[in-house]
């Protein structure tokens, strides 16, 4: 049977740490003197008490779980956020139904960036604080609770591939565990801070550079400003943002070998040798593009080129210009960017560079199998050999997430949208990345949609930030019986 008392005991811990979080925004908007302080603050009040309601005391042989309970909380850790973080919109007017509020809502716990809002330098700056919080808070979730609130099996493809990380292929929390989720978090609030400090240094007033930096920690790509980062044309301030939106990319691992001086295990690390040929690839392709074909400055081509492609590559989804309207060669680089992802321990959304890597290897070895149906041929990521059991079930992993990215196209085209629209913004929702190309390309809103398609387009949100697998687990029987 599923343990429900620890469920519930995450759940109501999860609602509490939410308030407090509503809390702090509330704080905001009243030093900012605005009606919306007291949305907020009703918001907080509703999501705390029901946290208090939900707290479940458990005796001792109740504290242990497994599996099917971490599969259930996974998924609807994301939905409790998403539900809850909706009240500060609707309780402030910001949105005028619960469909857009929750849209806004598991948009921003999701890191997607995708919104229904056509002006939001006219919403209240306790609710951008709020939107940006709500990334912040979902990118830290990704990277570092999830390891304390749930049992961390193999199967879920959460590890990381250090080995004073190693023990998170374990079925139980362990203190090693909670010690390795301080140490993600020490990394993450480090590079916060950081980024704060840039970008307030390069003239960027304080209240944006403390949105935009949880926005570009968290891989979100929520903005102040309806212009997006074109808003801030400084030259320094966008290079500050892709120096950030690339370490957002990487696991937080090869910061903690990087603090111990350890650089050798990051310059041998294949995983992050791949991000980087990647990311400088195919920037200076785009820039190469823009320059020759689209016919902008070489200045405005490598900002632009190099910003953009990175925002996607990390699933960020910043932009300093409608890249929708480039020549066609450009948009399809674009699109097919939106499927990589950043690597595996990062907050990014899409297929992840590390399943790329071995999916890549794996059909060279397996063409050199054909030559030599005799040889032993195995799969290696540094320098360690990859069990065939995981290359496969990684193969399938990729196979779904087409087949999703597929029907989520289909569902969209329904709708009356155009192929381009439908096939990227399938593909951005499900890669968590906010724009797409076509009608939903950068900067524009989702507003217009239908309530269904705003539900479709969620529920994408949602499996690609659960990785697909973890919300089909639900729907099997066996997960629910003894």
């Amino acid at each position: 049977m599923v343990n429900s008392r620890i469920i519930a005991r995450v759940f109501s811990q999860v609602l509490i740490l939410e308030g407090i979080l509503m809390l702090v925004s509330a704080g905001i908007s009243r030093v900012y003197g605005e009606p919306a302080a007291k949305s907020l603050l009703f918001s907080a009040l509703i999501t705390l008490v029901t946290g208090i309601l939900a707290f479940t005391p458990l005796r001792y042989q109740e504290k242990s779980y497994g599996n099917r309970e971490g599969y259930i909380i996974l998924t609807f850790i994301w939905i409790l956020f998403s539900a809850f973080g909706s009240l500060p919109y609707l309780l402030s007017s910001s949105t005028g139904n619960f469909t857009d509020a929750f849209f806004e809502s598991i948009s921003g716990f999701t890191t997607t960036g995708a919104t229904i809002f056509r002006d939001v330098e006219s919403l209240p700056r306790g609710i951008l604080f709020w939107r940006s919080l709500t990334q912040w808070v979902g990118g830290i979730t990704v990277i570092t609770l999830a390891f304390n609130l749930l049992p961390v099996s193999k199967s879920l493809n959460v590890q990381l591939p250090a080995t004073e990380f190693s023990a998170l292929l374990t079925d139980k929390i362990h203190p090693r565990v909670i010690g390795t989720s301080k140490r993600l978090m020490a990394v993450y609030l480090t590079l916060t801070i950081a980024e704060i400090l840039l970008l307030s240094i390069g003239k960027m007033p304080v209240f944006d550079a403390v949105c935009h930096s949880f926005s570009t920690l968290s891989t979100g790509g929520f903005a102040t400003r309806n212009a997006g980062m074109a808003a801030f044309q400084t030259p320094y301030i966008r290079i500050v943002l892709i120096l950030f939106m690339f370490f957002a990319g990487m696991n937080p691992a090869l910061f903690y070998y990087a603090f111990r001086k350890n650089f050798s295990r990051i310059s041998r690390n294949d995983e992050f040798r791949t991000y980087l040929a990647i990311t400088v690839f195919f920037s200076a392709l785009i820039v190469f593009i823009l320059y020759f074909l689209q016919g902008i400055s070489f200045s405005s081509a490598v900002l632009d080129g190099l910003f953009n492609t990175v925002s996607i590559i990390t699933t960020t989804g910043f932009f300093t210009a409608n890249f929708s309207q480039w020549v066609p060669l450009a948009l399809m680089l674009i699109f097919f960017l939106m499927f990589s992802g950043a690597m595996a321990g990062s907050a990014s959304g899409g297929i992840k560079t590390s399943r790329l890597l071995v999916a890549a290897r794996s059909s060279r070895y397996e063409s050199r199998r054909m030559i030599h149906p005799d040889a032993f041929i195995p799969v290696r990521i540094d320098s360690k050999r990859v069990a065939r059991s995981t290359v496969h079930n990684l193969l399938i992993f990729i196979t779904i997430y087409l087949i999703t990215f597929c029907a989520g196209a289909l569902l969209i085209s329904f709708m009356g949208y155009d192929i381009i629209t439908s096939f990227s913004t399938s593909a951005s929702m499900l890669a968590n990345i906010g724009p797409g190309l076509g009608t939903f390309g950068p900067g524009s809103s989702y507003v217009d949609m239908a309530a269904a398609g705003k539900w479709i387009l969620s529920s994408l949100m949602l499996l690609g930030r659960v990785e697909i697998l973890g919300v089909i687990i639900l729907f099997t029987g066996s997960i629910y019986r003894r």
